[in-house]
C-alpha cells in the first residue's frame, strides 16, 4: 500500500487542474510513493562530514578584463541596416503601441 493516499492524490490533481480515472489514482499513488521514498533515500544519507556544495565541480571566474576596443561607429553600423531613422535601427511596430 503506497504512503500517499488516493484521496491525497486525488487533492494534487484538482490542484493541478487534471482530470484523472480511478485507474490512474491507483497507478500515480504507487508512482509518486516511489518517488517519495527515494527522496527520503537521500535525505537519510549522512552528510555531518561533508560541505554544502552549490556544484560538483569547482568553478574559476572566465571573465576576461574589460578592455575598451575600436568598434563599428554609428554609420558603419546603420549601413547594412534595412531602414533607419535618426540615427537608429528602424522596426516595425508591435503589439499595437500608438506612435
Amino acid at each position: 500500500m503506497p504512503s500517499i493516499s488516493r484521496d491525497e492524490v486525488a487533492h494534487l490533481a484538482r490542484l493541478a487542474r487534471l482530470a484523472v480515472t480511478d485507474d490512474e489514482l491507483d497507478l500515480f499513488a504507487g508512482q509518486l510513493d516511489v518517488i517519495l521514498q527515494s527522496v527520503a533515500t537521500v535525505g537519510d544519507i549522512a552528510t555531518a562530514d561533508i560541505p554544502p556544495t552549490s556544484h560538483a565541480v569547482p568553478l574559476t571566474n572566465v571573465f576576461r578584463e574589460d578592455v575598451v576596443r575600436p568598434s563599428l561607429g554609428q554609420q558603419q553600423a546603420l549601413a547594412g541596416a534595412p531602414a533607419a531613422e535618426d540615427g537608429r535601427f528602424r522596426v516595425p511596430r508591435i503589439l499595437g503601441e500608438e506612435a
